[in-house]
């Protein structure tokens, strides 16, 4: 089968994304820097479970580090490349902006020379919803405008964006953005919502908790960001033939380069959230109320109409199935069995 490269293989979206094509018959190789800015072991429990297959190969490495990158590519020449790796967090992205900058700009720049030096057939890279920062049309449409980033991260993955089509336009090189919208499960991320909840109520200890719960956002199911991305692959990029240069559409061009929103489109409220995973841990929240923070919004939802009609992505993991699966994962992974 063919080889793919997915950077971020450690992290939570990479790890599963990277599992399921191993399970198709991919020969996958993982790059990853194991970076501490949460908990290693999780991402070595990861690798741990990728690197039962015969068909992982893996790299530890800063993707800033060109001349590494360079080597790699020119050595495995991938037919696909799937991007995942970034300095995540919006909050951390305001006390320390040059690793964003190093990660994020100078790391996917390095991804995007080796594209195209080996001529890859398929970059596929993740985007953010937090690129439509003070946009507050909803759902959120690939065809909105997102010329007002609201912290330094959001910035940099609409920077990827825009360095994504400048390579398609210069050197025709197909590339797909994602702007995921708020993946949970099994294996997610400690400073994620769902797993900061689910610990707290499980050992009994408040939490916070803004504006009551009362928001609303698009939780999906990690495996069907995975299926949607699947579908993707071999979908690649192509010039849009009713592109217009008058009227231009944001989310393709006249280049081989398409952007989608990969979410469930289908918001739940916080409290909500929090009530299902109450019932599957069999306790109840200590939640500590606080008032909306600056910035924030109250509901966040993304329109996957384009994704639907390009690959017949159609997220199926209701709320309720997922967080009983990450409860279920919690407890077996932290040996809880009380």
């Amino acid at each position: 089968m063919d080889r793919v490269l997915v950077t971020g293989a450690a992290g939570f979206i990479g790890y599963h994304l990277a599992e399921r094509l191993l399970r198709k018959g991919y020969n996958v190789d993982g790059l990853d820097n194991i970076n501490d800015y949460y908990d290693v072991s999780l991402k070595y429990a990861r690798l741990d479970n990728l690197k039962k297959s015969h068909n992982f190969h893996f790299f530890k490495e800063d993707m800033e580090n060109g001349d590494i990158i360079e080597g790699i590519f020119k050595d495995r020449k991938y037919k696909y490349v799937i991007n995942l790796a970034a300095q995540a967090g919006v909050r951390y992205s305001i006390t320390n902006p040059h690793t964003y900058v190093k990660s994020n700009i100078e790391g996917f720049l390095n991804i995007l020379e080796g594209c195209r030096n080996t001529k890859v057939k398929h970059l596929i890279y993740a985007s953010s919803s937090s690129v439509y920062g003070a946009n507050k049309n909803m759902p959120f449409s690939v065809k909105d405008k997102v010329g007002h980033p609201l912290a330094l991260y959001a910035a940099s993955k609409r920077a990827n964006e825009l360095m994504a089509h400048a390579y398609s336009s210069l050197y025709n090189i197909p590339t797909t953005g994602l702007r995921f919208f708020s993946v949970y499960g099994p294996f997610g991320r400690p400073d994620m919502a769902l797993f900061i909840f689910t610990k707290a109520i499980i050992e009994g200890k408040p939490f916070e908790v803004f504006n009551n719960g009362e928001m609303s956002r698009d939780f999906t199911y990690v495996e069907d960001i995975v299926t949607g991305i699947e579908k993707l692959l071999e979908k690649i990029a192509t010039p849009d033939v009713n592109w217009n240069p008058l009227n231009p559409e944001l989310n393709s061009s006249y280049a081989p380069f398409r952007l989608f929103n990969i979410g469930h489109g289908n918001p739940i409220e916080l409290k909500e959230f929090i009530r299902l995973i109450e019932k599957n841990v069999g306790k109840k929240a200590i939640m500590d109320n606080k008032p909306m923070q600056p910035g924030d919004i109250t509901l966040n939802h993304c329109d996957i109409s384009d994704l639907r009609n390009t690959t017949g992505y159609s997220p199926s993991t209701t709320a309720e199935e997922g967080i009983k699966k990450f409860v279920d994962w919690y407890k077996a992974y932290y040996n809880y069995n009380k």
